[in-house]
Formats: C-alpha cells, structure tokens, sequence
C-alpha cells in the first residue's frame, strides 16, 4: 500500500477525503430529496413507540389516551405547518388541532402533565438511540463493502486524507505532517448536558439491546425484547430531573465514564486501523507508522470562572481520581498483554536488554521478582511484564522504591520488552495488543487528561491589589477569601504537576483577556504563591479572547505578551510553541452570530500572519459549544474551512454537555468523529485546500464586511431597546433553565453584574432553544441579507466559499428547530408587542434568505436522513413546549396574584423543568 501511496502524486484529484456525507470540502451541494426515513431507522423507531405505549398503559391506561390523542392533535398540526408555515389559515386542520393540543394539556391535572412530559422525554431519548443505532448500522455496512485489499477505504476518511495530501505534496512531505498531527478535544463541566446519569445509565443499556436485536431470533429475540421492556419501563418511571447538582468532583466521573466505555480502546483502534491500511500485508509485523495523535484535555475540576465549586482543593482531588483511574486500567491492561506472552525462552530468547531490564527489577524487588519467576519460569517476556505491573500498582500507591516517576519510564521498559519480541522474530507479538497498550499510554500518560484551570482576568488583578494593600501574608489586615484561594490554586497546580508530571497540569487559560497586564499578573501570582522559587510550576498561560473588541484588539495584545520574560522563556523551551484561544460564545451573545463567525474568522487570518511573522508555532483553542448559537456544528467541516496558518496540523477545541455523550457516547460513533477531525486537520494543509479558503476569503471579503456591519447593528438594536433583559427572561424559561440540576457551575459568574452583560452563554442559547426560538443563532442575518440584496452572490458564495456555506448550513439546521406558532405562544408572556415584531420579522426574513441561498422551499427539504429525522420528531417536541409554555404562563399568573403557595410553586417547577430536560432531547443542542 505505501508504495502504491508514493506513486500516486498528483494534484488533479478531487479536495474531499471521503464521501461528502461526511466530511465536505465547504461547498453547499445536497443530495437528492427523501420522503422516507430508512427502513432500519423506521422499525427502530416504531418498536420503540409501541414498547413505549404499551409502558404507559401498564401504568395508567387513561394516561396513554391522552398521549395519544395529544400525539394525534400535534401530528396534525405539525405535517402542514412544517412545508407552509406563513399559509394555515385560523380554521385550517393543523391550527385547529393545535387548539385542540393546547387545550387538552390545559385540561389536564398537574401530576397528568408530569407523567406525559416524562411519556414524551423518554419517546426522544429512544428516538435518538434509534438514530444512533442506524448510523452505526450504516457506517458498518459501509465498510463491509470495502474489499480488505482495497486500495481506498473511502469509510475511513484519515486514510483518504492521506492519500490526498500525497497526491498534493509527495509521501514523504504527508509523512511529515502525519508526525505533526494533533487532537486536542477538551472536555468541559459546561451544564449543557440535560440529562441526569441515572437516565444516561439506561439509555446506555437499551442501545446495547438495540444494536444486537436484528442478529436474533426465537428465544432471543423474546428474551431482548423482555429487557428491553424493562429498561423503557424504568426510563419512563425515572424522574428525568437529578435530586440535586452535581459536584464538580462527580462531574469527573463523566469524563472517566466516557473513558472507560470510549477513549480507552477506540482511540488506539483509530491508530491501529490507519496503521493496518498505510501497511498493508506488513500490518501487525512492522514498526507502526502512525503517531499517538490524540490527546485529551480537561476542565472538569479545573475551569474556576465564575464556579465558586470549583476550589484548589477540588482540583487536587480531581487530578488525583483521574491519575488513580488512569493506573488502575493500565495495570490491567498490562497484566492482560502480559499473560499472553507465554513465549518460551527457547522459541522467543530475551535479549541482552531484556536480560538487563530483568536484572535491574530483581535489585529493585526480589519480592515482586520471585513471584514473576514462579507464574513465569521459562517465560521471560511475561516475567517482565509481571513486575512491570506490579510496580505500577506500586505508583498507584505512592510507593517510593518501586513506583515510575514518569509514564515515559513505564513506556522505555514497554519498548524494551517489544523490541526484545522483534529481535526474537515474534513481531506479531511485539506489534500487536502491546503496541496498543504503547499507544494508550503515549495518549494518556499517566494523568489521563490533560487538566487545564481557568479563571477570569478581573479575579487576579482582585487579588494582586488585595495583596499589594494587605501584604502577602495578611500582615496589614486580612486577606479577602477569594484572594487565598486564587494563591492556593497555583499551589494546588504545583502539587499536581509533582505528583501527576508536568503534562497533568500545564496550561492557565485567563478568561476576557484584555492586555498583556492580564498575562503578568498570573505569572506574579504563581511566583508569589511558592516560597521557594523551584516549587512553583512551570505555566504556559494561555490569554482567551472573546469579545468582539477582544478579538479585534488581539494581535496589538499578543505582540506585548511575547515580551513578556516568562513567555520569552516559554517559547525557548518549546521551540516557539504558543497557544491562544477564541471564544465563540460571548462574540456571539454580544454581537450576533453573523458578525461573530466572520470577527473570529478574520481574527484567525490576522493571529497566523502574527505567528508566521514571529515565527511563532501556533495553536488555535476554539472555545466552541454545542448549539450553533455557541459556534456549534460539524467539527470536521469547521477545520477544514480555517485559514492558512491557522491549523498547522493541530485542532483543537472545547467538547461539552451533550456534544460529548453524541460523539463519544457510542465506541464506534467516537471512532468516526475522531478519524473525521483528524482527517480534516491533516487534510487542511493541503495547498488546495489552502488555496481555496485564501482565494475564497478575500474574493467575498466585500460581502462578508457588508453582512458583517448589518448584522452586526440589527443584533445590537434588539439588545439595546429599553428593557430587553427583563423581557428575555419573561419570553423565555431563563429563570427555570438556572434550576436545572445539570452542572455545578452558576449561570452568572457572579463579578457583579445586573444584566446580560453577565450572563452566561450557555442559558442564553438554551433559553432561546427552549423557546423554539433559536434566536442566538440566526438573529440579524435576515436583515444583513436584506440590505445586501444579492442573491447570486450569496448562492455563489455558498457554493465555493467552505466558511459561509458551513455557516448556512448550521442556520438552516437551527432554522429546522424553530416553531413560529409556538414560539409566539412564548412571547405572549411578555407584553412587548415592538419586541415581538422585531423577533418574528427577523425569524421570517432570516428564513426566506436562507432557503433561497441553500434553493430549499422548506428547512432541510434536500438533507439525506437528517431533514426527515428533525420532522418526525417535530410533533413530539411540540407537546412538551405547548406544555412548558402553558404552565409557565400558569404559574406566573398565580404568583402575581399571589394565590399559590411555596410547594405548589415548586410542582409547577419540575415538571417545567422536565419538559426543559424533554425539548433538550428533542432538539438535540441546548448550550
């Protein structure tokens, strides 16, 4: 295969790596229109309905009437609604069954509208695994179809990067930027994830059912429907909502779940299967060619802005179950490849390393050593491996004499035992699982994740005035409590670093950078913070721009940063290696979406002409959410549509809430998310694909800035009008969002700010989602199209330039998710008639512009699979905003007139709060 790859140079092959289902090259390009859903998805779905129903008939058989008379009434109303919005007449079916839905619920009881919230919240997780199911289906039966000799494996889309890249620049040269690859998904305790882990728990177990259900038949298949009927009866008697918040030290057992069920083996299966194609018939007897690319990152237990939960002592914890975690599974699984290298000392001699190595444990431990004599006399290669576990267990302990200092000891004497395999002629050996367990631990280390703290700007020049006028000891008056605990963070991220090694804890992100003075003030705090100047940590400080003044002012603040001693010294020691992250989330809460991708857009071209100018290495963080109104959508179509300079082989990017159980909740689905990213990320420095995204930059950059300044004044004419929070959070379930038990972090970060200024931009974007609004999305591109005016250059534009057709694409998408009907049910419950105007004008101009740019008569007409999805499940949103709408205008009518008392109050509240957790699973992004 590799010599087939080096002859294959050349540069008129098409820019997509793969299938454009997949992953895309940036252009607009559909497939053709699709009525029906597959036929796999449709049974899965069906089987699930009727479980679902019988279950609730089991429990109440007048609660699966009216479920299914509700279900009736909100079909009806969405079919003709959703192709013909602005053209149902008041006595049309679909208005006249919307009545009728919106009366049914009103006629029901409050514990009725609990139990249908939880009827229909359960319906969209099941819908969900049933989709998930199929595309893992899908994806499968798409591969069974590639020959095994194949010379493309069109499913495996690293692979096809690859191969494009050498067609483009030679085998040699990809070979290169292969070595330079890297995934940094970092995952955060953002309270984006609506669903509690009681309910993920289950979900987990009907997807296992789901997936092996078509293999059986007979008593099987009896015996996987009975638990499947077990586990939806539970899914529907669970109440959907947590007791309470979890703590940010239980939040990291998200992280360890996902490691566990995930990352641990699924991302040295995506090592091994490019391995196996770039081979060829050499695969498992050669020295591996692909490089341990992926390496995870962390806030969970580390992110303190604005989360008064989040303590130094919390961190140390933290850092701790991860390292702990982390030893106990490669203790396993050492002492899993260990036992199967039963090779004789005459059929697999050791060599003299070996030998050595063997000699060096026995001075270290004749106890440990013994004991691997005894399981293993004659078998030197698990002998080895023996004690090699054993004194892992011992670093799990803190044993002083036997543990590693250092993953990358542990890796040494992993190598010293693979090459003594190969030299003995047992390659399949030395190539095989323990090349695997080689790759888990230069992914992982011995930390697991790479943890990374936060904290806002303002805190740390609190606490250095704190310091300066009380003395760093208290000694002129007592220092204020936030102060001690930003001292105790640094040391608290020293210990870690000595426990953990330096790769546990290295990076400090400073939120709303807004000077190089922001920067100097944490590396005078670490100093500050240590006695001794040797014990404080070594800090790369990462500055995160995020306001739109923030980005712009960028490049003028970097270029005082990199005068600053430490970083000077930093960029020594990393052979010029710099980070600097961009927040997608406050640039578009504070000045429209429209205006925020293109800001960021621009500032990415400007900070990779900084950094080549400089010749600085650079790293681009993307602080991207879920919700497209956060910067959300396809990662792999995101990358690929970066700047020139921008990438340089490395992605990297914030992964929350409900992004992280979509992409990594399922080992096979997370196989193909990370070989998608990494595809697009080494496929990005291709020169066509460089050439596109400069030339495509700079021939629409006029449009872009006219879209840009229209947008950018509509957004800020709707925030600026005279009591707009106020409103907002009346239109919207804001208040009953901050009650969700979903994360430990505060909707405000508590710095002292009265207005959205501070507000969160996670319960921004979900509080509109929740209203079937989405306005955080589209908000201001309506009008910006509008005064452009030109519709062929828009259409062009989405055509062939890959940033605007990606961002077209999420606002249709996100267009597909809102309800005006509903949605006017929402802003009913203010009394701000110029507000609503605004806001429905705006969803309808947006709407029409975007359908004529993507030439759809109605959201997602032309999607494969996706479009069809969004509209079966439509109906089933619909009840439970109609319910969440309707009571939330109950309940505030009761508190105004004071005729409802505290508990009653608080039953109004959970079950809003369980439609909330509902139209979250539903819509599928909430923050």
């Amino acid at each position: 295969m590799i010599d087939k790859i080096k002859e294959s140079r050349g540069v008129e092959a098409p820019v997509t790596p793969a299938d454009s289902t997949l992953i895309s090259s940036g252009t607009g390009t559909k497939g053709p229109e699709e009525h029906a859903l597959p036929e796999g998805l449709q049974s899965d779905m069906d089987l699930c309905l009727k479980i679902l129903r019988n279950v609730i008939g089991e429990y109440d058989e007048n609660l699966l009437k009216k479920f299914d008379e509700l279900l009736d009434d909100v079909v009806v109303a969405s079919r003709e609604h959703w192709v013909s919005a602005d053209k149902i007449s008041a006595d049309s079916p679909a208005a006249k069954s919307l009545e009728a839905a919106v009366e049914l619920i009103d006629d029901s009881d409050l514990h009725q509208k609990e139990m249908l919230a939880r009827a229909f919240t359960t319906y969209f997780h099941l819908v969900n695994l049933s989709e998930e199911n199929y595309r893992v289906h899908s994806l499968r039966k798409r591969e069974s179809g590639v020959p095994k000799n194949a010379d493309t494996d069109p499913v495996n889309e690293l692979t096809m990067a690859f191969q494009q890249l050498t067609r483009e620049v030679g085998y040699d040269k990809a070979i290169e930027l292969l070595n330079k690859l890297e995934f940094h998904p970092v995952f955060t305790a953002h309270p984006t994830e609506a669903r509690r882990k009681a309910v993920e728990g289950k979900i987990r177990r009907v997807a296992e059912l789901l997936a092996v259900r078509r293999q059986l038949g007979g008593s099987d298949l009896r015996e996987c429907d009975r638990k499947l009927y077990n586990e939806i009866d539970a899914l529907f008697r669970t109440s959907p909502i947590a007791l309470k918040k979890p703590t940010p030290v239980e939040e990291a057992d998200t992280i360890i779940d996902i490691f566990d069920n995930t990352l641990f083996d699924t991302i040295p299966a995506v090592y091994r299967r490019f391995d196996d194609w770039l081979l060829g018939d050499k695969a498992g007897k050669a020295k591996p060619i692909c490089p341990a690319f992926v390496h995870p990152g962390s806030w969970i237990g580390s992110d303190r802005d604005g989360n008064p939960n989040v303590t130094a002592k919390v961190s140390r914890t933290v850092a701790r179950k991860f390292y702990n975690h982390m030893l106990e599974k490669l203790e396993e699984a050492t002492r899993t490849v260990g036992r199967n290298l039963t090779m004789e000392n005459e059929t697999t001699p050791a060599s003299p390393e070996l030998l050595n190595l063997w000699s060096h444990q026995k001075e270290m431990s004749e106890t440990l050593t013994n004991k691997a004599e005894f399981i293993s006399s004659k078998e030197p290669h698990r002998a080895v491996m023996i004690v090699i576990a054993d004194r892992l267990a011992a670093t799990r302990d803190r044993n002083a004499d036997l543990m590693y200092k250092t993953a990358e000891d542990f890796v040494a004497d992993l190598r010293i035992v693979q090459d003594s395999l190969a030299k003995a002629g047992a390659l399949r050996s030395a190539y095989g699982p323990l090349q695997n367990l080689i790759w888990q631990v230069e992914t992982f280390g011995f930390h697991m994740v790479q943890m990374e703290f936060r904290q806002h700007s303002v805190v740390h020049k609190r606490a250095l005035d704190d310091i300066r006028e009380h003395g760093l000891h208290g000694e002129r008056g007592e220092l204020q409590p936030m102060t001690r605990e930003v001292l105790d963070t640094f040391r608290a991220l020293g210990a870690i670093q000595k426990r953990n090694g330096k790769k546990a804890a290295g990076r400090y992100i400073i939120s709303f950078t807004k000077s190089a003075q922001n920067v100097r003030d944490v590396y005078e705090l670490n100093r500050l913070a240590f006695a001794h100047p040797e014990d404080a940590p070594t800090l790369d400080v990462i500055p995160l721009f995020e306001q739109l003044e923030d980005l712009e002012n960028s490049v003028g603040v970097l270029d005082e940063i990199i005068k600053i001693p430490e970083v000077q010294q930093r960029l020594k020691e990393t052979n010029g290696k710099m980070e600097v992250m961009l927040g997608y989330s406050d640039s578009s809460k504070d000045a429209g979406p429209t205006t925020s991708i293109l800001a960021l857009h621009e500032t990415e071209v400007r900070v990779a002409a900084w950094a080549k100018k400089h010749n600085i290495d650079l790293t681009l963080f993307h602080g991207r959410g879920g919700a497209v109104g956060r910067g959300g959508g396809p990662a792999n179509r995101a990358v690929l549509a970066q700047p020139v300079g921008s990438v340089n082989c490395r992605f990297k990017l914030t992964e929350q809430g409900e992004v992280i159980f979509a992409r990594y909740g399922n080992p096979v689905l997370g196989l193909r998310h990370i070989e998608s990213v990494a595809a697009a990320t080494l496929l990005q420095s291709a020169p066509s694909i460089s050439k596109l995204n400069t030339d495509m930059t700079e021939k629409y950059k006029p449009m872009a800035d006219k879209l840009n300044e229209a947008s950018h004044q509509h957004f800020l004419d709707l925030l600026h009008t005279p009591d707009f929070a106020a409103w907002f959070s009346t239109v919207t379930p804001l208040t009953e969002v901050g009650l969700l038990p979903i994360g430990s972090r505060p909707a405000k970060r508590g710095l002292g700010a009265k207005s959205l200024d501070d507000l969160r931009t996670i319960p921004w974007v979900f509080s509109w989602s929740e209203a079937r609004i989405n306005l955080a999305a589209w908000y201001g591109l309506g009008t910006a199209c509008e005064k452009f005016g030109d519709l062929k250059t828009l259409r062009k534009a989405y055509e062939e330039w890959p940033l605007f057709s990606t961002f077209i694409d999420n606002i249709e998408m996100s267009l597909s998710k809102t309800d005006e009907r509903i949605a006017r049910m929402y802003l009913a419950l203010g009394d701000r008639e110029d507000l609503n105007k605004k806001v429905l004008d705006e969803m309808r101009l947006t709407r029409k512009w975007v359908l004529d740019i993507v030439g759809d008569d109605y959201p997602l007409q032309h999607r494969h699979v996706l479009g069809q999805a969004i509209r079966v499940r439509s109906p089933y949103v619909d009840a439970l905003s109609i319910t969440q709408v309707r009571m939330l205008r109950e309940v505030r009518e009761l508190s105004d007139k004071k005729e409802i008392s505290e508990s009653q109050t608080a039953g109004f509240i959970y079950v809003i709060l369980c439609t909330v957790s509902g139209v979250a699973a539903g819509l599928q992004n909430t923050g």
